[in-house]
Order: structure tokens, then C-alpha cells, then sequence
């Protein structure tokens, strides 16, 4: 979506992971924290990624905050595809480059494991964090499925 969204308006895009994950660990938070205001510091942007602790740097600058709360089977789905395409080599992110079998399934802090755990956990954190965000001015659009997300991305890109 971030991708296609900063194509068709022409504007830079950043996906975080490929921040925070560019070299072989990921980068301290103060460092990540850094490098996101770097980039949001221009006038127009779009930034990929869902980093809470980057909201006053991120979400707090943004014009529009689009929230894909997504169902959690949704999610799942998600994550064992991107997951299997970057196992399989059909992806060459930073991410995937760093991910083994362990990682993405089977270990107790695998991707599969800790999304599962953040989805029921956070959820009512970025409620109250996106709402706090839209009392600052940002326009919140939250999606909450697959269908309105196609469908709201394809609005933008007719008017974009």
C-alpha cells in the first residue's frame, strides 16, 4: 500500500523495517528513533511501518495515518506467506536475508508467535495512541479489513 500510494503521488517512501534492519542486528532505538525523523523531516513522504515508539517522530507528522487493523486471521495469513516467500528467496529484503525457519515459526520468539502475542496486546495501545495522534490534527483513517484497504487504496490512487 505504502509503496503504491508514494508511486502514484510521487513521493518518497521508507519502509522502517529496512531501517531498523539494515545491518546484521537491529538498530537501538535511539538510532532507529534518529533515522525516522530524518526522514520525516521533509514536507512529503510516505513511511511503511508500525513503530509506536516512533509516533511523536512519525505518526505525530504525518498529514494522513492510515491504521490497517486488520482481523488477526488476516494477519496470520500475512505473515506465514511474506514469511514463505522470503524463506523460498522469492524476497531479498534486509529482513528476509536475516530470517531462518526458526525465526519466522518455530522458535518461542518466532515472527508467527510474537505477532499473535503483540496483535491481543496492543491492539488497545494503538487505539488510544491513534486517537491521541488524530486529536493533534492528523487524519486517521483506520481499515479494517482486507476489502476496505483495496478499496480505499484504490480510491487514492484514482485521485492521486
Amino acid at each position: 500500500m505504502a509503496r503504491s500510494l508514494s508511486a502514484s503521488l510521487g513521493l518518497p517512501h521508507t519502509d522502517l523495517d529496512e531501517i531498523l534492519f539494515a545491518g546484521d542486528e537491529p538498530l537501538p532505538l535511539d538510532a532507529f528513533r534518529a533515522a525516522a525523523e530524518r526522514v520525516t523531516r521533509g514536507d512529503a513522504w510516505v513511511v511503511e511501518g508500525n513503530y509506536s515508539k516512533l509516533a511523536d517522530v512519525v505518526w505525530h507528522r504525518a498529514d494522513v495515518l492510515v491504521w490497517l487493523d486488520l482481523p488477526l486471521s488476516l494477519v496470520v495469513r500475512r505473515i506465514v506467506y511474506r514469511s514463505l516467500r522470503q524463506l523460498t528467496g522469492l524476497d531479498t529484503s534486509p529482513q528476509a536475508r536475516r530470517l531462518t525457519w526458526n525465526r519466522a515459526f518455530f522458535g518461542h520468539r518466532s515472527l508467527l508467535r510474537t505477532a499473535i502475542r503483540k496483535y491481543r496486546r496492543n491492539r488497545p495501545r494503538y487505539a488510544r495512541q491513534v486517537a491521541e495522534t488524530a486529536a493533534l490534527g492528523v487524519h486517521v483513517v483506520r481499515l479494517r479489513s482486507g476489502r476496505a484497504s483495496r478499496a480505499w487504496l484504490a480510491r487514492q490512487l484514482d485521485h492521486g
